[in-house]
């Protein structure tokens, strides 16, 4: 599959995600909206995302759009999934007072590990939501507990973007999860995402192994990828597992 085609998948298979798990998609000029008024704080649950379509002119009418279906959140998250398009908008957005981050679709090209598996296993929702509650509680200490539930009770929505939707972990010798993540696979595409190791468990290995777990129960897909942040570290970690470049996607924010 060449780079272009596996992309293009890729993006299109976040696209399909979005729109399945939302209670509300609403219709915008080249793209759509996502909406979850249960999560009403939540980025990722209530964003405008235009896709190639969308003109290249069309930065304020844009920003237009986003002021009104997102009228009723306190924040504005505009993902742009293509990098001609994400450049030559990032001039009017910032001027618009929106923060740009820089996202890079891989694609793993390596050689899948041989033999079984490293202990790593699947969590059903009853088991993860409490390890997603206390990673939110370690990461926001001062926030209300009910923002924190609501913060873990996101992953319930994701049961419904795709085909298979599974959640993984790995355990510390005393038990605990170390590093967890999640595996959406559908039409012969699978993305892993989520992935997260507890500050007191990052170093050991967890997350390596927990990758490997999550490439062989991917092996069938025709495409696996995941998302990382251009300018974060775990791009250089995902690269030495094999994970190569596709192409570079662009999330303006405004809070």
């Amino acid at each position: 599959m060449s780079a272009d085609v596996a992309l293009t998948r890729a993006v299109g298979f976040q696209h399909a995600f979005a729109r399945r798990k939302a209670p509300r998609v609403v219709a915008a000029p080249g793209g759509f909206a996502v909406l979850d008024d249960r999560f009403p704080g939540s980025y990722d649950d209530n964003k405008l995302i235009a896709g190639p379509a969308t003109p290249p002119e069309a930065a304020e009418s844009l920003l237009r759009t986003a002021d009104e279906v997102l009228a009723e959140r306190d924040h504005r998250l505009v993902c742009v999934d293509d990098d001609r398009l994400g450049t030559a908008f990032a001039p009017a957005f910032a001027a618009a007072g929106y923060e740009r981050e820089t996202h890079l679709i891989l694609a793993f090209r390596g050689s899948l590990p041989p033999g079984p598996p490293p202990a790593a296993e699947r969590l059903s929702l009853a088991e993860l939501l409490p390890v997603v509650r206390r990673d939110w509680r370690a990461t926001l200490p001062q926030a209300p507990e009910e923002v924190v539930d609501r913060l873990a009770r996101r992953v319930e929505a994701r049961l419904r973007g795709a085909d298979a939707v599974s959640f993984w972990g790995v355990r510390a010798p005393d038990g605990e999860i170390a590093a967890r993540a999640d595996l959406y696979v559908h039409g012969g595409v699978a993305q892993i995402e989520s992935v997260f190791t507890g500050e007191g468990h990052r170093g050991k290995g967890y997350a390596r192994a927990l990758m490997t777990a999550l490439l062989a129960a991917a092996a069938e897909a025709e495409l696996i990828f995941l998302v990382a942040d251009a300018a974060d570290w775990p791009k250089d970690f995902y690269a030495k597992l094999g994970f190569v470049e596709l192409g570079r996607t662009h999330a303006f924010l405004r809070t």
